[in-house]
């Protein structure tokens, strides 16, 4: 046994630090099975610590395995499969070098314009007066209220403010007992997975379209079927054509296309759902940010849609920390949800909805609202002036007018990872546009997204002049 040192300066208890010298010996192989450590006393001489921490570390030792008491001959190691050891160990070092790689190659590459999308800018958030209600909350929130479960639907109050906020801006038609908290758009989706996986196995879905929706229905067991687009909006005769009894779609703001949906599509897609029995989940994403034109009113506020599920949430004009979306039910399915979930309880926490509904009962969501539309409307128009001034027709711009990205379309020869390595390059950070087609056939390689919600205009500006550069137009 080699010699063990002990620190008493270290913030690491005296008798873990014994136990891990000794077990990193044992598991090395240089304390064989059989070997009798040295008894507990005279251990504690030697390290010049107490009789009781180096029984400690032996009897952690022993509840793990690695040594055992024999009657007569104090403790003795027990017999380990060193060559089990000796695979994961050069599983560990190899795992640790794969990380090393991966932190290496993503910390060296620093962009100097990263057109990042989905983000707002840090300075659109209203920090100290979230502060002031999150402390107001607090001081007034009740011990009772602390250590209680939430409901399975959420705070009655929150769900009374995103019922009148939701009829005002968006027409959506409903009673706050419709009305779901959920921690996000992951969850909302999860949820309607369990809540409708008997009454289908199939959700059909935009293509192409929001592969995070995707993945959470495959990871359901749900069959993906992939249904195109046209110039505004989800093919109905091909929706028509599938088997799906379920539609998963972004009508007010396509995603990643920018697509709106008309009033006349919509209807024919309201029409499919009533004659397939079906269920139309829409997404409303993006809906408040709109910068030339009113958006159209919601599918589900259409004559009180009973075939509509309603889901939004806070992320993209609030927060993403925050973790807060909503679902609104039909009336059909409130009482088949209550039934199904009676045991579950919204995972977002009671302190955050209340904070919210503060927030948004004091009218400051409003006046938020207006303010970031007004900071991106300027970042937007910036960025497509700029394309317009120094590219012009060389580039089809998809997604104008509304949301925190667009697309550019190119005609030059160049395709999607050409564009994306050129601009690399030149220090500019675009995003594929490939990941959103779930039939890769489909797609004409020649398109890349360009973010600006976390850019300053001066930023916009100068990293669609490196782009220029990075793809010679």
């Amino acid at each position: 046994m080699k010699m063990i040192i002990v620190e008493n300066n270290s913030s690491k208890p005296l008798y873990m630090q014994i136990y891990e010298a000794l077990k990193k010996e044992i598991i090395s192989g240089e304390l064989p099975k059989g070997y009798k450590l040295t008894s507990t006393r005279n251990l504690a001489e030697t390290l010049k610590v107490s009789r009781n921490t180096v029984e400690n570390a032996y009897l952690q030792l022993s509840s793990e395995g690695y040594i055992s008491s024999k009657a007569g001959s104090g403790f003795v190691v027990e017999k380990l499969d060193n060559t089990i050891i000796s695979k994961l160990n050069e599983q560990r070092l190899k795992s640790k070098d794969d990380n090393n790689k991966i932190q290496k190659t993503s910390t060296d590459r620093i962009y100097q314009y990263d057109f990042q999308y989905g983000n707002l800018s840090s300075s659109n958030f209203p920090i100290q007066l979230w502060r002031k209600i999150s402390n107001k909350c607090l001081s007034t929130i009740s011990t009772e209220d602390i250590m209680s479960y939430n409901s399975n639907k959420g705070e009655v109050e929150l769900q009374i403010e995103i019922m009148n906020y939701l009829n005002k801006s968006r027409g959506v038609y409903c009673s706050s007992e419709q009305v779901i908290i959920s921690s996000g758009i992951g969850q909302s989706l999860s949820l309607l997975c369990q809540l409708f996986r008997s009454d289908s196995n199939q959700i059909a879905i935009e293509d192409p379209g929001y592969n995070g929706a995707r993945n959470i229905f495959i990871n359901n067991g749900y069959e993906v079927i992939p249904i195109g687009l046209d110039e505004d909006g989800i093919k109905i005769e091909e929706l028509e054509n599938s088997s799906a009894k379920i539609v998963y779609v972004t009508p007010s703001h396509q995603f990643p296309t920018g697509a709106v949906m008309p009033i006349s599509k919509r209807l024919k897609l309201l029409e499919w759902s009533v004659r397939r029995g079906g269920i139309i989940i829409e997404d409303d994403y993006d809906s408040e940010l709109r910068y030339k034109s009113r958006p159209i009113p919601a599918i589900q506020g259409i004559s009180g849609a009973e075939t509509v599920v309603y889901i939004g949430t806070f992320s993209k004009s609030l927060s993403p920390s925050l973790r807060m979306g909503y679902i609104v039910l039909p009336k059909p399915w409130v009482d088949i949800y209550d039934k199904s979930f009676s045991r579950y309880h919204a995972s977002v926490s009671l302190v955050q909805q209340r904070i919210l509904q503060q927030f948004m009962s004091l009218g400051y969501w409003e006046r938020h609202l207006r303010k970031i539309c007004i900071s991106n409307k300027r970042k937007h128009d910036i960025l497509i002036n700029t394309i317009n001034e120094l590219i012009g027709e060389k580039v089809i711009i998809h997604g104008k007018n509304a949301g925190l990205h667009i697309i550019l379309e190119f005609n030059n020869g160049l395709d999607e990872k050409g564009l994306i390595e050129k601009a690399e390059y030149y220090g500019v950070k675009v995003y594929p546009v490939s990941a959103f087609w779930m039939r890769q056939e489909k797609y004409t390689n020649n398109m890349v997204l360009l973010g600006f919600g976390d850019m300053s205009e001066s930023e916009i500006v100068e990293g669609v002049k490196a782009l220029v550069k990075a793809w010679s137009l």
